[in-house]
């Protein structure tokens, strides 16, 4: 009897644990990207890429940020992003891509008046963010 409540408390401490770590911040579902590619002209394409980004109800830190991996890019464009709340555009950035044609985008989620300290959500809930990056054509038929 002994050994099974032991169990049942450490059980309970891992479970408490578990939920401690789980982090409460601005997510974008990186398993959910939808990429598409449109072809420009026979030189370059533009890749959409689609994410859902989560900003949870008890979000505490103040930023979130969009990037991308390094990958192939055309010089001279920058990265178009666009935040969606269902059908309505509320937010859009340009971003420029480093040498290795990655790119990274921070953003506000939250706002403090450090007079009343007074919490404004700039985000919450869900959004829907497309980011257009303009590629080389891999395929020289197109």
């Amino acid at each position: 009897m002994n050994t099974k409540m032991n169990l049942l408390i450490m059980a309970s401490i891992v479970t408490v644990l578990g939920i401690m770590i789980i982090p409460n911040t601005a997510v974008a579902e990186i398993n959910q990207n939808n990429i598409s590619v449109a072809p420009i002209n026979e030189k370059i394409s533009l890749e959409t890429t689609t994410v859902i980004l989560s900003v949870p109800e008890n979000n505490t830190l103040p930023w979130g940020t969009v990037y991308g991996i390094p990958s192939d890019v055309a010089e001279r464009f920058p990265v178009i992003i666009q935040f969606y709340k269902g059908d309505e555009a509320v937010h859009m950035a340009q971003v420029d891509t480093k040498g290795d044609g990655s790119y990274e985008y921070k953003f506000r989620v939250t706002n403090i008046d450090h007079n009343t300290g007074e919490v404004t959500k700039i985000f919450d809930g869900e959004y829907t963010v497309k980011i257009f990056k303009v590629i080389p054509n891999i395929n020289p038929t197109i």
